[in-house]
């Protein structure tokens, strides 16, 4: 803007950038049974930042678990998440639940899933066949409503009170005509934390307060640490200890295990998806590169109708690789060197004649993503006289 100056000279104006808005990871959709107290956010989801808020907007069911999930959430290092409301009073509360998880088709600015009230369709005081099977069903909406979108991951509880043979069935249940759960990951047991309402323990599924650990871990380090040997804040107690025998038997299936150790609290032991493909077996890993495709959709959409030439494919590539050389400087990416870490790739060679002539603009893009240390080998030698540990 020009200002009316009159006298010829140097003058001084002070502008104040405005910081670059951050590209936000470890935000949850929750879905489950509450009424909106506002009309216009009946039946839509609703963000929230504080859990405070979620009693201003929401009442929910003394028995439902939405709440405490939101709860455990901002405890855990949660800084925003979505609340997907389901009709409290649907006859029919498994299609109420799964109608509320396809309002979250439209919404894109979050990254996980969790369905903390499917668990109100088989009571855990009164747990029937029936109900369970309701249960797997929803759980299996999300597997699938993940799978579509490929840009989120469903955080899935155990069913209540179960054993080792009776989770491994639920992780069975859960994958019957469903394509590989890339995107999903299941925990067990449930927790227990103090319930104000009767100044006593209360066993709530884990799915609100874990996705609060990957909010924190996301922030503290970055989406390619795995959230795990992370306290979970808010937890008193386990509903059942697990000890290494029993996760042993659950870890290779990709159950997720909390576990009580002494001096250090409740953590989360287990970074595992459910899928069986070795390429996607850590949730750090899909999660990368989950947070990659998000970033690639929402920064280069302003590529759409530019003239498709080699001036288009430099500038996609220029961003791109300062995007992943970021990435690889933050230690999300493993190689000595930028050319170990990645490569972008778009040219005359990715884009021939018949894809410009298609209307295509082609970029391939190669990761290598870093894996967790879920093993930690110490070798002891005993040698007379000394003992040498590597």
């Amino acid at each position: 803007m020009s200002a009316n100056y009159k006298t010829p000279g140097v003058y001084r104006r002070e502008i104040f950038l405005q910081p670059e808005a951050p590209f936000q990871t470890g935000v949850p959709a929750f879905v489950g049974f509450a009424d909106s107290v506002s009309a216009a956010d009946a039946r839509l989801p609703v963000k929230l930042f504080r859990k405070e808020e979620f009693a201003a907007k929401f009442k929910t069911l003394a028995d439902g678990y939405l709440a405490e999930a939101v709860k455990g959430f901002f405890s855990n290092g949660g800084t925003s998440c979505y609340v997907a409301a389901a009709d409290a009073s649907a006859l029919d509360r498994e299609a109420a639940l799964k109608a509320s998880i396809e309002t979250l088709s439209t919404v894109g600015d979050f990254d996980l899933l969790a369905v903390p009230d499917a668990m109100m369709l088989s009571p855990r005081t009164k747990q029937t066949p029936s109900g369970i099977e309701a249960v797997i069903r929803v759980q299996q909406h999300a597997l699938a409503h993940c799978a579509e979108h490929n840009d989120r991951l469903a955080v899935l509880d155990a069913l209540a009170e179960r054993t080792t043979t009776t989770v491994l069935e639920q992780r069975e249940a859960l994958t019957q005509g469903q394509s590989e759960p890339f995107n999903a990951a299941l925990y067990y047991p449930w927790i227990q934390v103090f319930d104000p309402a009767t100044e006593g323990l209360r066993d709530v599924p884990p799915c609100g307060h874990v996705a609060g650990v990957y909010a924190r871990t996301d922030a503290s380090v970055g989406v390619f640490k795995a959230p795990a040997n992370e306290e979970v804040l808010g937890a008193i107690n386990l509903e059942m200890n697990v000890d290494n025998q029993k996760q042993d038997e659950l870890n290779p299936q990709g159950v997720n295990c909390l576990r009580a150790f002494a001096g250090r609290g409740i953590r989360v032991w287990g970074a595992r998806t459910l899928s069986r493909d070795p390429v996607w077996r850590y949730v750090n890993v899909r999660r990368q590169f989950l947070t990659v495709n998000r970033w690639v959709a929402l920064n280069t959409t302003w590529a759409a109708f530019e003239p498709n030439a080699a001036r288009l494919w430099v500038r996609i590539s220029r961003e791109l690789t300062a995007y992943l050389e970021t990435l690889w400087r933050e230690g999300a990416l493993k190689g000595d060197t930028r050319d170990e870490a990645f490569y972008v790739k778009c040219d005359e060679e990715t884009n021939p004649t018949e894809s410009r002539d298609a209307g295509e603009v082609i970029t391939e893009v190669g990761l290598a993503l870093v894996a967790p240390a879920e093993f930690v080998v110490v070798r002891i030698f005993h040698r007379a006289g000394t003992t040498i540990v590597s």
